[in-house]
């Protein structure tokens, strides 16, 4: 897989992927990251990539040129089965969207900044808008960072389990069951027996069970989904 992130601070990236899983990843060849400042595709000296936006109010809104040009010099490369924008607006980001976008060869996420991006950029170039939550944040490099850890990770070969993400939260709507390690028993604080048994079947049962009570406590939600 190849992921290209479009971005004014290219620098932000660089701590967060130079570790753990996404880092295995990479060292592995399982996937590239390519990062592009969108400002080498300013066309003034100045590198500006915002202006004021049309009809007044506060705020800058990101120019359409350069993001149009650093899409292009991409696109005419290879094809992309997504472009997507990172925004508050866009689709919730969940599990079922993750999985399916982990199964795709070439993405192109864009970060914007400031009020937002032009629109015109949204009509008729991003295929595809995704939100983290709710809430704004001051651009969209930490939600693109949160959306590449959470593909990554899925590849093949990138986790050491296989099986290890088709037991986390939100696969089949369920949230995980409580795990525990050792030691079994710690100042009275002792792992449930039945973990302890070495009987698979019980062991299963015990923790779709969990799932299910700590589903239906937390984020009754899933459920009816």
């Amino acid at each position: 897989m190849r992921i290209d992130i479009l971005t004014i601070f290219p620098e932000m990236f660089r701590g967060p992927f130079s570790h753990s899983i996404i880092k295995r990843a990479l060292e592995k060849k399982l996937v590239e990251i390519h990062l592009h400042d969108i400002r080498d595709h300013a066309t003034d000296k100045h590198r500006r990539v915002d202006d004021y936006p049309f009809g007044g109010g506060a705020g800058m809104v990101m120019m359409i040129e350069p993001i149009e040009r650093c899409i292009n010099s991409l696109t005419k490369e290879r094809d992309y089965q997504e472009i997507i924008f990172m925004t508050p607006d866009g689709e919730p980001l969940g599990q079922p969207l993750c999985n399916h976008l982990s199964t795709h060869k070439n993405l192109i996420l864009l970060c914007g900044h400031y009020k937002g991006i032009d629109q015109r950029i949204r009509d008729h170039l991003v295929t595809k808008e995704i939100s983290i939550g709710d809430y704004v944040l001051s651009g969209g490099e930490i939600p693109a960072m949160v959306l590449t850890d959470a593909i990554v990770r899925l590849l093949p070969g990138v986790l050491g389990d296989e099986t290890s993400a088709l037991s986390d939260s939100f696969q089949d709507n369920l949230l995980s069951p409580p795990v525990y390690t050792r030691p079994a028993d710690y100042k009275g604080w002792k792992v449930p027996d039945v973990l302890l048994s070495g009987h698979d079947r019980r062991i299963t049962e015990w923790r779709y069970e969990q799932a299910l009570r700590r589903t239906r406590e937390r984020r009754p939600g899933l459920l009816d989904e």
